[in-house]
């Protein structure tokens, strides 16, 4: 039996065309963090949806003639929350499939709700639980997990005698992320030799800084190179209160993956520092990209970032599902139809893999590069690490476990 909210338990704007929960619409309940640390994530994810089902759709809002309603919820990145707002997506709203959440922590607790529900749901986060430990048949991953990250960035630092510290938020994203690239940084010759974890809300960085200086500074068998690499989410990480702290005096190069453009901005004070990243605008090269950035520019006079691509990709992905499914919106319909899906996107084609339904997808291998940039952001211009393209580690270059 399922169990029935009692008690509002959210603010849901709703973006729909046709009435809401009309009997032949197809309902998309939006579940993210709208507000808190990650609320500019949540804001790229909603905007890209949006943006993505106009493209597949051709502006028609439709598929297969059902009108698309777009639920939006907060979570807050309280997983009691989440939770609840699942539950009364499923229960109330009949939502066919629910998106979210970017937090991974909060994705987790989701997910069984889903398959209480029998319903789909496609987790924004990261964390290789959400299609590992964790998994149901109902989740289907769009994004990027823990593993892509990882195995992208050892691909492009990793190498025989190179030595890596990492510094990571002590929650699901940051701890799957560490166990992931150790695994990878190993598959290329590589090793970790500490780790640090720190809270998510931490603002001092300056005695993990010297614990990984320690950790590093007197090796003498790390002939291509030391490294200090992060895995951070949020508005304040460690990495420039780290390179504050002159890590080159003990020949230790700071490395990371790819992130927002604001957080780019930061990233000017490490020019030559190289990583692999899930997507930057001016990397792919394809007409869907070239779609969504020439779009994205003309209406919001700025540049589409990370996790818009991401949102983007996620209604492609949906819609061509639905569209395989003759316009069922039925979970086995989907489950079927999801499984093996090729489809094209922002970063190129994408294929999720039946074992996992895991999303197969291209990385970015970049160095930074310091450039003034006035076309990133609508209001101002700035001096940002431009993390200028390298080359594309094809999805079939990458051994990416099977976790579930």
């Amino acid at each position: 039996m399922k169990r029935v909210l009692t008690g509002a338990v959210l603010t849901a704007s709703v973006f729909a065309i046709g009435a809401a929960q009309a009997a032949d619409s197809i309902r998309i309940a939006h579940i993210t963090p709208f507000s808190g640390a990650l609320e500019a994530y949540a804001a790229q994810s909603s905007r890209g949806l949006e943006m993505g089902f106009e493209y597949i759709t051709d502006g028609t809002m439709e598929i297969e003639g059902r009108p698309i309603e777009i639920i939006n919820k907060d979570d807050q990145m309280n997983p009691a929350r989440a939770r609840a707002l699942t539950e009364e997506a499923y229960a109330e709203d009949d939502a066919h499939i629910v998106v979210g959440s970017l937090a991974s922590g909060v994705a987790l607790a989701m997910l069984p709700i889903a398959e209480e529900y029998e319903r789909i749901i496609m987790p924004e986060g990261v964390a290789d639980a959400i299609t590992g430990a964790e998994w149901n048949r109902y989740v289907f991953r769009i994004g990027r997990n823990s593993s892509q990250d990882a195995v992208s960035n050892a691909v492009a630092i990793g190498d025989e005698n190179v030595c890596v510290s990492t510094i990571a938020q002590d929650y699901a994203f940051g701890r799957d992320g560490v166990a992931a690239f150790k695994e990878a940084l190993e598959g290329e010759g590589g090793r970790i030799v500490h780790e640090e974890y720190l809270p998510t809300d931490a603002t001092d960085f300056t005695a993990a800084a010297n614990r990984l200086f320690d950790s590093l500074r007197n090796l003498d068998d790390c002939d291509n190179g030391k490294y200090i690499f992060g895995i951070w989410a949020g508005a304040t990480n460690p990495f420039g209160r780290i390179q504050d702290l002159d890590p080159g005096r003990f020949g230790i190069r700071m490395a990371t993956g790819g992130n927002i453009l604001p957080a780019l901005v930061g990233y000017s004070a490490f020019p030559g520092m190289e990583g692999a990243g899930f997507y930057y605008f001016e990397s792919p090269d394809n007409s869907v990209n070239d779609w969504l950035v020439e779009q994205h520019f003309e209406r919001y006079d700025s540049a589409p970032d990370f996790f818009t691509a991401q949102g983007f990709a996620q209604a492609i992905a949906i819609t061509e599902a639905i569209r395989a499914s003759g316009g069922s919106t039925d979970s086995e319909d989907l489950i079927e139809a999801l499984r093996g899906l090729r489809f094209d996107t922002p970063k190129g084609e994408m294929w999720i893999r039946p074992d996992d339904h895991q999303a197969m997808q291209d990385m970015y291998h970049f160095q930074i590069e310091v450039q003034e940039r006035d076309d990133w952001f609508a209001d101002r211009k700035v001096t940002a690490g431009v993390p200028v393209l390298i080359r594309r580690i094809d999805k079939d270059e990458m051994e990416i476990p099977i976790r579930n």
